[in-house]
């Protein structure tokens, strides 16, 4: 089942067998749905592969979930509608019993490439595999999914309890095996007392737990997440999330996360999909995506980058704030040479050394004369160890401090490029200690270095 468990009763899809009659269906390891009916115990629903007894026998025993977990493959899919695409060739492949996260802006395709896992939309090319078999064709109520939606989708008519039940009914599991399973399931969430109150009696937080549970109830092949958690409070999203991931390791289900929060994907996913325009620009680790992003898109996009001026020199290194660094080549960067190129060097906050100017000037700093009124304009501030600058804004992040400095005179030096097609910003973003932030308020004059470590170089024309 798909969206026959999360979607009130006029949505429902399955087989009729007759005038307001449904034949629950399964799919077996083949991928072809097959017709049960009750059966003494289970009712006709497959054993309890992710139930209390299944869990605390996996603890015991050793027992590893992912080994009845399904591989999912998608392969050059294509989808238009009229003139605008929304998957453009993209290919996906997904672990048995891992959590891919696909990211990226709105109108990039992942809730498309979704929905087309769901069974909800038709792609007009490509092909669809899990564990093995091509689903392409099949309906969404015979692909054995369950889908957690961005909106609860609860029926509010029925209890906690009920809601979880609801697949487990249309599927004629019988009345005490599906209560059984239901209130396991709430305890797994961490709802037990709450199995006999209504939607409207719940948090949105608990509301979600329950939609989470009832998508489980039916032991789907694949767990698909569409922003399950962008409804929520701060709080209750970061908790909720922490939830998901415990559970998605401990059940060692399938599972696609769908988000246009980075957070969200860097903190919750094995590896995390980035797409632009429908296709996939990077499928890594979220650590690779942060730290050596495939592409500047990437780059731009996931977490905060700095984009300064800087050229390269021999030996592959590069040239910026008065330093001589490491490169690594980024995209369409230029190769290195003995030639001196423009490059656009991209570098994490977290990479920026901030000291105050009166105890930090380096050796062979050119500190500007305060008594003269055109030191602030002069084009002179890069120096052999560093840049010249201005606190411009702090926030305070806890263990962490985030500065905004301008850097005096930057763009008179050059301008380069942006990813965006504009010319670099002259300032720049640094995140310290909080504990070493101290004295280095809106309007002090710093000293700006970047830490000793290969930074990424992008060809300043790779723009859009």
């Amino acid at each position: 089942m798909s969206e026959t468990v999360a979607r009130p009763a006029q949505d429902v899809r399955a087989d009729a067998t007759g005038p307001g009659e449904l034949r629950p269906v399964t799919v077996g390891p083949t991928g072809k749905g097959s017709a049960t009916g009750e059966s003494s115990g289970t009712g006709g629903a497959r054993p309890g592969r992710w139930s209390r007894a299944r869990a605390d026998g996996a603890a015991r025993t050793g027992l590893d979930p992912r080994a009845e977990a399904v591989g999912i493959e998608l392969r050059d899919l294509r989808r238009s509608y009229g003139d605008v695409t929304a998957l453009d060739g993209l290919s996906v492949t997904i672990n048995p019993g891992e959590l891919v996260a696909l990211l990226g802006p709105s109108g990039c395709g992942k809730t498309t490439a979704l929905r087309a896992l769901a069974g909800f939309e038709r792609p007009d090319s490509g092909q669809i595999l899990v564990g093995g078999d091509d689903i392409s064709a099949v309906p969404a109520n015979r692909r054995d999914m369950g889908m957690v939606f961005q909106a609860y989708s609860l029926f509010p008519n029925l209890s906690a309890l009920d809601n979880v039940a609801f697949g487990l009914r249309l599927r004629r599991v019988n009345p005490r095996a599906r209560r059984q399973r239901a209130t396991e399931l709430l305890e797994l969430v961490g709802l037990g007392h709450a199995g006999r109150r209504y939607p409207h009696e719940l948090s949105g937080g608990q509301q979600q737990r329950v939609a989470l549970a009832r998508a489980l109830a039916i032991e789907p092949r694949v767990l698909l997440l569409d922003e399950p958690l962008s409804a929520l409070d701060a709080q209750v999203r970061a908790s909720l999330r922490d939830e998901i991931r415990s559970l998605q390791t401990r059940l060692g289900i399938t599972t696609l996360f769908v988000t246009h929060d980075q957070e969200e994907a860097l903190s919750l996913a094995d590896r995390v999909g980035v797409m632009r325009a429908g296709r996939l620009e990077q499928l890594a680790a979220p650590e690779v995506v942060y730290a050596w992003p495939a592409t500047p898109f990437v780059a731009q996009f996931v977490g905060t980058v700095n984009r300064l001026p800087g050229r390269t020199v021999a030996g592959d290194l590069v040239e910026v704030l008065g330093q001589r660094l490491p490169a690594v080549q980024l995209g369409d960067a230029p190769a290195s040479g003995t030639a001196a190129v423009d490059v656009e060097v991209l570098v994490r906050p977290e990479a920026v050394v901030v000291t105050a100017r009166a105890t930090g000037t380096a050796a062979g700093a050119v500190d500007p004369t305060p008594q003269d009124p055109t030191a602030a304009t002069r084009p002179v501030p890069i120096t052999t160890t560093g840049a010249l600058g201005q606190v411009r804004q702090r926030t305070f992040r806890g263990a962490v401090t985030r500065l905004r400095v301008d850097l005096l005179g930057l763009t008179a030096r050059g301008t380069a490029v942006g990813l965006d097609g504009e010319p670099a910003s002259a300032t720049i973003v640094a995140d310290i200690a909080t504990a070493q932030a101290t004295g280095l308020h809106p309007g002090s004059d710093v000293l700006v270095t970047l830490a000793d470590r290969p930074v990424l170089v992008s060809d300043p024309a790779a723009a859009h």
